[in-house]
């Protein structure tokens, strides 16, 4: 099987070279995203290994049919950049990463509390310039507060039992309650009251139709007065307009975010010598209350070993015409 691999980096190169091994794979590591211009790169492979910001729209599925690609093969758990009417009506399948690390993200999002609060991220910038006043440093404690988990898929649950060991108040919502998660106490309440008394808000639902921009200026509103907003999920789940608004009125106290909605073409990328032209991040990256992290939350060992291996055990599974749980099925 020979494939394509688009928006490489040099640590996905070294985790996918170590896990090759007998597989008899071959792999052309393509630093390009995948988008209608380069998908030509993909010419004469049987599979082609795409991310989470690469370009499966319909025109681009159709011109890697074009190029002989018989499979995507998805690195990630999130596929709503995949036109999977297309691919399924050309006979392609599509097959993804549905878990790698909850643990990862979670751990992640709750970094970001954490920074947010106690304001580390501005203490060590002061202390290396000298700064030692502890002056609009002050934040506050978690224990007893109120954690609202909107999603409680695995990334969501362990969420929960993270911040319960700091000694909040944790309240669930879910369209499908676990009942694993009510048997050990958690209470499950519908997103009016999750919003209305959550002290912290993070998202852990995937980006669906009926999840887009789920946070707007409606959902702000019934939030309270200062809360802090998290979100390692998915960019769109967050009408970014509406959360400016939020934090210039100082309805929102805090913005802690490891997706953003137009994050295509800017996350991933070194821009440091040039104009970020996304005149919305950069004006969210002003605001002294936000913190903005560029789609790392997924990025440790254990979380990349997970993605390596899973995706070649799909390209395997696949090859060898093995049915395999992590093919994305078209919705009914």
């Amino acid at each position: 099987m020979k494939i394509a691999f688009f928006s490489y980096k040099s640590y996905d190169k070294e985790w996918f070279d170590k896990h090759l091994g007998d597989t008899g794979f071959e792999i052309d590591y393509f630093r390009v995203r995948l988008v209608a211009e380069t998908a030509q790169y993909a010419k004469g492979s049987d599979v082609i290994c795409a991310f989470v910001n690469d370009d499966l729209s319909g025109p681009v599925i159709e011109a890697l049919a074009g190029y002989g690609v018989k499979m995507i093969a998805l690195r990630c758990a999130g596929f709503n950049n995949v036109d999977l009417e297309t691919a399924n009506r050309l006979g392609i399948p599509v097959y993804r990463v549905p878990e790698y690390s909850p643990h990862a993200v979670a751990e992640h999002a709750v970094a970001l509390i954490l920074a947010l609060n106690r304001k580390t991220h501005k203490a060590y910038n002061r202390v290396r310039d000298g700064n030692f006043s502890l002056s609009r440093m002050v934040g506050f404690n978690l224990q007893g507060k109120t954690v609202g988990v909107l999603g409680t898929g695995k990334i969501g649950r362990v969420f929960a039992e993270l911040m319960r060991g700091f000694g909040c108040r944790v309240l669930l919502y879910d369209k499908f309650p676990n009942t694993e998660m009510e048997d050990k106490g958690f209470p499950y309440v519908d997103l009016s009251t999750l919003l209305k008394e959550s002290d912290i808000l993070s998202l852990h639902v995937p980006l669906l139709p009926e999840t887009a921009q789920i946070i707007n200026s409606g959902t702000l509103k019934m939030m309270k007065d200062g809360a802090m907003l998290i979100n390692t999920s998915r960019g769109g789940l967050i009408n970014t307009e509406h959360a400016l608004k939020a934090l210039q009125s100082r309805k929102l106290g805090y913005l802690g975010i490891d997706v953003y909605e137009q994050e295509e073409g800017v996350f991933f990328q070194n821009l440091q010598e040039q104009i970020i032209d996304d005149n919305t991040l950069a004006l969210l990256m002003s605001f002294p209350n936000v913190l903005v992290t560029a789609h790392q939350a997924f990025f440790t060992r254990e979380a990349l070993d997970e993605i390596t291996r899973t995706t070649l055990q799909n390209i395997e599974d696949f090859s060898k015409g093995r049915d395999n749980e992590n093919r994305v099925e078209l919705p009914e």
